[in-house]
Parts: C-alpha cells; structure tokens; sequence
C-alpha cells in the first residue's frame, strides 16, 4: 500500500488563499465595490471577474507527500521545459542534472520544497525579466536559490526564477531551517519557473513536456 504523508498542517478552509494573495484581492474586491456603488455596473463586473481570476491564481490547495525512501518531489506545478546533464554551473562544483519546470499564470504557484534536510545557503540575485521559459532567464532573470543538505549527505538546489510577467520572488527560507519534504517555502508572483539541480548519480523519472505538481509528483530518486 502507498503511504503519504502532511507536510503542513491542513487547510482549514474549502478553498485556501495564499497569504501574498491577500493585498491583491483586497485591492479588487475595494475597487469592485466603488464600481458597484457608483453603478458603473459593466466596469464593477470586469473587476468582479478580475477579483475572481487573482483568487484562482493565489490558491493553495493542500498536498500529501508521498512517502519513498530517497525520493525527489517537485517543488512547482507546471510542465517540465528540460532535463539536461550539465557541467557547467555556479551552483555545482561539478557535473549535476538541471531539471527546469515552467509555472504558467494558470498553474498553482505555491512552491514547495523537494527533499527533507537542512538548509545550507540562499542566494537571491536581482536581474531582468524575459520569458521564463527562456534558456538565457536562468542566468540574467530575477532569482532566489536555495541550497539543502540531505540527511543522507547528499546536496541539492532548487532556484526560483522570476519571469516575463512576474516581479516578485517570495521565500521563507534562511540558513540553518530545517525543512520537511513537500511542506511549503515560498511562491512567484504571477507566471514563472523552477530549476532543480540534482547530483549527476541521481535516477531521474521526470520527461520533457511532462505535468508536475509540487510535492506530489516524484522527479527523481537518489542513488545509494
């Protein structure tokens, strides 16, 4: 029988809202109103419609892990844009897997972290803003990279990259947590994507073009 496991305490609403999300759909929801009042009534219906979109994009469904032993989850939903074996790298001494996964407006934009361990380092590095599912994004855009160490000795990064749309990069993350695999650590504000660095050993099961959800969906297995 498959085991699965909470990462975060469950929500105890029907349909979770990210906490960036607020501000946001505060903003519509005051000029939805001011629309209503004045009885502009078509403009009050595109902001209600606008209110509802900001709502979709903010949600925060909760996720199980499922629980395998040296298992890697993804950290976004999305598409899987690549899985390259690489040598050259900041983040890697030496030769590494990349697997990059695309966050469009439409996907949940929760990120959540790939593997139980400690967090050794984050570097965020302010850039420009092209097309996340650039080759050239990875390196020039907006980015916050986190590094974990496994219990298992092993060392992995994930990178949120910000994109075409996106101008906000948001992490709880600092030298020193421990984190739990799966539970939450940060999100992109509106369109996006997110690099996973493995060790080159690693078995990978994540294929181009493939659809991933964060914390769920397994991308790859340690070797011991």
């Amino acid at each position: 029988m498959n085991r699965f496991a909470w990462p975060d305490p469950p929500s105890q609403t029907a349909f979770p809202i990210a906490r960036p999300g607020y501000p946001f759909i505060g903003a519509a929801v005051f000029v939805t109103m001011v629309f209503a009042i004045v009885g502009m009534k078509i403009l009050a219906l595109i902001a209600l419609l606008a209110c509802a979109a900001i709502c979709l994009f903010f949600r925060d469904p909760d996720r199980v892990v499922p629980v395998v032993e040296s298992a890697v989850v993804s950290p976004a939903d999305g598409r899987v844009l690549s899985v390259d074996r690489i040598t050259d790298t900041r983040f890697f001494g030496g030769p590494c897997i990349k697997i990059s996964v695309f966050m469009s407006v439409f996907n949940v934009h929760v990120n959540r972290v790939p593997v139980s361990g400690e967090v050794d380092q984050v570097v965020y590095h302010p850039g420009t803003f092209f097309s996340a599912n650039l080759d050239k994004a990875a390196a020039s855009n907006e980015h916050n990279a986190v590094k974990v160490s496994t219990p298992q000795g092993d060392t992995i990064w994930f990178v949120q990259i910000a994109g075409l749309i996106a101008r906000r990069i948001i992490s709880g993350l600092q030298a020193g947590h421990q984190v739990t695999q799966g539970q939450r650590f940060g999100m992109i504000c509106f369109g996006s994507r997110l690099d996973l660095y493995l060790p080159e050993q690693y078995r990978i099961e994540a294929r181009v073009g493939q659809k991933v959800k964060a914390g769920e969906t397994i991308m790859g297995y340690s070797i011991p």
